[in-house]
């Protein structure tokens, strides 16, 4: 059988666990639909999901449809677990996007579909609760196309609409010719000059179309009704592509997710891209696989071994982490890179040799297929700091968020040893409640946070320069390092460069000061992490290893790694303090749609929050608005436009890029001893030594 691995992508509360769960029941999987009020859904396995009501950690489910296997993923909808959606992507053959047809196209769903379509994942679209008060059909198709997928193709027309009776027939689109015709040059030919082009022909300029992700197929239905499903099908099967991969080739996949199994054992999921994992293989720099699932109607299946195509479900892989890769395929993306960065190579004497060395100095992953791996959403733009409520759980509270961490990365920690504080970084208030509520409940912890503030970014404002020279100038490391600071391109985040022959000094001296670079940098002049930031390793100098006459290694006249790690973040800083650095907050895009009566009083509190409108228009008896707003000020925005607008004002937001901060920069609290500050450092340094 053919495998399609699918996600289910939404806005929260458009109904996509619902419709996971009546695909699962028209497929023959379960016997009777779970609900997600009541909490008995086949995805929602948290105790804490089943109560809110909410999917809050990706699942994965299997069902037949025909001769294809479809490995479904259902994601969350809510925007403060983005991060869940962004890990799942790099593994879909395709996507189903499901939109209300009561509530419309909405912010969550604009965002997601301009994901996919960035990436190449062909997606279908449902147009779900049809069968609710207020839906509606023309409104919502033409604001699919406008605001979604300008080549929407209607697949159905709907009776009853609004009523629990509402139902679903077949229809082809009126434009659909039109709206194929933009991507196929022969039916454009056909259509201009009034040609007769046959349902036939139709039926596969779509099919292909589709699957090449430039067509986007809407299907009208309900959930919870089962009206429109058996046709969804059809075309999930019809009009989405099957996995491809060489399943005799060298093993490659790539993890998406991690959880913890009954005994606290790590268990991982895995896309294949090629090749067979079988048990007792041994994934390097992780172990041998212990064993394995494969998901088959509904459930993971014990298996002998999965191969490419398929999502099989590892154990034993002790270490794992969710963007690890297995095998060492280098996809074409990564070796466009490695080409393009041919001529630094020997002009600059770039550090590394291997593929993987080289892909984290061009800030890319050595991966399958895709490429690499990318940031296909905004960072987290929130920090808080979290406490526990008895201070003897502190120990607890890190191993237990460190542990959450392993399931979702963009859970960023930062432990602070001095001041005994932990600090999580969030995508929202939500997020932080789930947070909460599941130390408690799975860990026992009690915990406090702090109040949220915005994560800010450095970067570079000049060039500076900064050494250190062995027994010099009271350097009290056997090491020289001198490195220059620079602005880098905009989205580069930190490269490292040579201007030293790579002989001058041994390999790992150099590794230990480029990994130290790369680490100081998560705290800038300022406290922030320093982005856009390129690094020239410019003076380097060691002590050979020298031993008594009796053959004893005398670290007194020898050079180790570690006195590069402890000189590099005084020279980095002091090159930075050179080179100075500004400090930005993240900027969010909105689109703001009120009542045309309202304008006049709704663009003064745009102005006090420092929302810059770009744009606006009249809309009928509305007027919409576009512009920028900081991050920091979106919940602000958002409390107020209720009782600005008569609970009438709809807002849409997402992260749009940095902007450098006005006024005096804003200052992070620091975790550790301040390389800055010289004498503290040192006296850090000596006490660890």
């Amino acid at each position: 059988m053919k495998t399609l691995n699918l996600g289910i992508l939404a806005h929260v509360d458009a109904g996509k666990t619902s419709l996971t769960e009546r695909l699962l029941h028209a497929a023959g999987v379960i016997d009777e639909l779970g609900s997600v009020d009541q909490g008995s859904t086949r995805t929602d396995t948290l105790a804490l999901e089943r109560r809110r009501g909410i999917t809050i950690r990706s699942a994965v489910v299997s069902f037949p449809i025909g001769d294809v296997t479809v490995n479904l993923i259902d994601t969350p909808g809510h925007p403060d677990f983005i991060a869940e959606v962004e890990r799942v992507l790099d593994v879909l053959d395709g996507a189903v996007l499901v939109v209300s047809a009561v509530e419309g196209v909405q912010a969550q769903t604009r965002v997601l579909m301009r994901t996919l379509r960035r990436l190449g994942i062909p997606a279908l679209i449902f147009v779900n609760k049809i069968d609710r008060r207020g839906a509606a059909y023309g409104e919502v198709l033409d604001a699919v196309r406008a605001r979604l997928a300008p080549s929407g193709v209607a697949m159905s027309a709907v009776t009853g609409l609004g009523t629990r009776a509402a139902a679903v027939t077949p229809a082809a689109d009126p434009r659909l010719a039109e709206l194929l015709a933009d991507h196929d040059e022969t039916l454009l030919a056909a259509y201009v000059d009034d040609r007769p082009i046959t349902d036939r022909r139709l039926r596969q300029a779509l099919t292909r179309q589709a699957r090449d992700g430039l067509a986007h197929p809407v299907f009208f239905g309900s959930a919870i009704t089962g009206a429109g499903v058996p046709a969804l099908m059809d075309g999930i099967r019809d009009l989405l592509p099957a996995a491809e991969g060489d399943a005799s080739g060298p093993p490659s996949g790539a993890v998406f997710k991690v959880e913890r199994g009954p005994a606290g054992e790590r268990l991982a999921y895995v896309r294949m891209f090629s090749g067979t994992l079988r048990v007792r293989d041994t994934v390097p720099g992780h172990g041998k696989v212990t064993a394995i699932g494969v998901f088959d109607r509904g459930t993971a299946v014990r298996a002998d071994a999965v191969g490419a195509g398929r999502i099989g479900l590892l154990s034993g892989l002790g270490g794992i982490r969710v963007g690890d890769y297995i095998g060492d395929y280098i996809g074409d993306q990564f070796a466009d890179q490695h080409a393009d960065h041919a001529a630094d190579h020997a002009a600059d004497h770039v550090i590394d040799h291997h593929a993987d060395r080289v892909a984290d100095r061009v800030g890319i992953r050595v991966g399958p297929a895709r490429g690499r791996v990318r940031r296909h959403f905004a960072p987290p733009s929130l920090e808080t700091v979290v406490t526990p409520v008895r201070a003897a759980d502190r120990g607890a509270l890190h191993a237990a968020l460190t542990q959450l961490a392993e399931q979702d990365p963009l859970i960023g920690l930062r432990q602070d040893d001095v001041r005994q504080e932990t600090y999580v970084s969030l995508y929202g208030e939500v997020q932080k409640e789930v947070i909460q509520q599941t130390l408690a409940e799975e860990f026992g912890l009690d915990v406090t946070f702090e109040e949220t503030t915005t994560i800010c970014v450095e970067r570079p404002a000049g060039t500076g320069a900064a050494a250190e020279f062995i027994a010099q100038g009271g350097n009290p490391f056997l090491g020289t390092v001198g490195l220059r600071v620079e602005p880098g391109p905009i989205g580069s985040g930190v490269t490292f460069r040579l201007a030293v022959e790579l002989g001058s000094m041994p390999y790992t001296f150099m590794r230990a000061v480029e990994e130290t670079a790369r680490q100081t940098l998560q705290q800038g002049l300022h406290g922030w992490e320093v982005i856009d930031c390129a690094v020239t390793l410019t003076h380097t100098g060691y002590w050979a290893r020298q031993s008594h006459s009796h053959g004893v290694f005398d670290k007194s006249m020898s050079s180790t790694a570690g006195d590069f790690r402890n000189l590099t973040p005084l020279v980095l800083m002091d090159a930075l303090k050179q080179a100075g650095t500004r400090v930005h907050e993240p900027l969010h895009r909105f689109h703001l749609e009120i009542p045309a009566d309202l304008l006049g009083g709704v663009l003064p509190v745009l102005s006090r929050l420092r929302a810059v409108p770009t744009g606006s228009r009249p809309h009928g008896d509305t007027y919409r608005i576009e512009g920028t707003v900081p991050a920091a000020l979106v919940h602000g925005l958002e409390r107020a436009l209720p009782s600005l607008t008569r609970g009438e004002g709809v807002l849409e937001t997402a992260f749009d890029r940095y902007q450098r901060v006005p006024g005096p920069p804003p200052a992070r609290r620091r975790i550790g001893h301040d390389p800055r500050n010289r004498k503290e450092y040192l006296l850090h340094v000596v006490r660890m030594v």
